[in-house]
């Protein structure tokens, strides 16, 4: 089942199922930064509005504003 990002929580495991259709214009920006399918993250911070999220994956740190993360489909892990 896939969910948004903004449906997790801080400390929340994630996996990368796919993306939206409708968000061909930063699915090329996301493979680029290493947001592939298949791909586990975890949630490190939300900014106080909400944006942007600061997931973790593949060893660093990536912040990505509401609109992108909107894009990514994820299922819940653990």
């Amino acid at each position: 089942m896939a969910i948004n990002l903004k449906n997790l929580a801080v400390g929340d495991l994630g996996k990368i199922i796919g993306f939206e259709p409708t968000g061909k214009a930063y699915r090329k920006r996301l493979l680029a930064m290493g947001l592939t399918p298949g791909t586990e993250f975890s949630i490190t911070r939300f900014a106080p509005m909400g944006d942007p999220v600061e997931i973790k994956l593949r060893g660093f740190a990536l912040t990505l504003r509401r609109d992108e993360a909107a894009i990514l489909q994820i299922e819940k892990l653990g």
